[in-house]
């Protein structure tokens, strides 16, 4: 990757994709914020950034549709992935929970706590924003208020950690996707995404599956997603092991266009390990 590129993300400041956007990227790369996934994308293939970053599913709560919809219809492709530990915290300044009347995040921060919110804070209003960070700005001049979200943003808005680690599952891992528009060469150690799609007949998926078998090529992931263009009409998304110009991947993928509707690789690149949160 070229030194100091500029990364567009899921903003605003100190989301957990802008954590996701560190990690990958560190010290030596300019961050730009982005209101909407779409937006990300959007300036990435405005040529105003060189890198995007956006989540993609979370290990709880399942995939974030409207980035497998983009990835469909956008020319870019993915170039990386991080997979980040997601810690939700309690921020607030009431110094108690008996003090909180109003409960702001993400509505997917909020599903992940669900149980702990229930529980703890049973009478609270639980608001939906568009971002964990924006929930903590919020929650800056507002009496009875706590947002969840990651202890950046608490840092970022002088919020203190009202209650630790309140997410009720013990592994709770955000997958995020680095897309550019030009392709990365094998590093050794990678995954394929792709999409595809198949007629309505008895064993189609079997057979659309059966080359990854033949070519001992292992699935990772594999997702359906309604196309949009016809009613009960279908996309699959798979994941697996291997790079586009490995020679059993370029067999399978050969054999897919011969027997699919439609076929477009996403993007091959590193594997993504597991990274600290901090």
């Amino acid at each position: 990757m070229e030194a100091e590129p500029t990364v567009a993300y899921l903003g605003p400041v100190a989301t957990f994709t802008h954590q996701a956007a560190r990690k990958a990227f560190g010290d030596g790369a300019r961050y730009v914020p982005a209101e909407t996934i779409e937006g990300v994308f959007n300036m990435v293939k405005l040529g105003l950034a060189q890198r995007g970053v956006v989540p993609v599913e979370n290990s709880n709560e399942g995939a974030v549709t409207s980035t497998m919809d983009l990835l469909v219809e956008s020319s870019l492709v993915i170039v990386g992935e991080v997979i980040l530990p997601i810690s939700l915290m309690l921020l607030s300044r009431e110094r108690v929970t008996a003090g909180i009347r109003t409960v702001y995040s993400h509505p997917q921060a909020l599903a992940q706590c669900r149980k702990w919110l229930t529980n703890n804070l049973p009478g609270a209003e639980l608001v939906g924003t568009r971002s964990t960070a924006e929930a903590a700005a919020l929650c800056q001049a507002e009496g009875g208020a706590a947002a969840v979200a990651g202890e950046m943003a608490g840092e970022l808005y002088n919020l203190p950690v009202l209650e630790r680690d309140i997410g009720d599952w013990e592994e709770n891992l955000t997958r995020f996707l680095i897309f550019s528009e030009e392709s990365v060469p094998p590093s050794g150690s990678d995954k394929t995404s792709l999409v595809f799609s198949i007629k309505d007949r008895v064993g189609a998926l079997y057979e659309m599956l059966k080359p990854f078998s033949e070519n001992s090529i292992n699935l990772t992931r594999i997702e359906s997603r309604p196309s949009k263009k016809k009613a009960w009409d279908y996309l699959f998304f798979v994941d697996f092991d291997g790079h586009r110009d490995d020679r059993r991947v370029e067999e399978t993928l050969a054999k897919l266009s011969d027997l699919c509707m439609f076929v477009k690789v996403l993007g091959s690149y590193p594997k993504g390990t597991v990274e600290n949160s901090g």
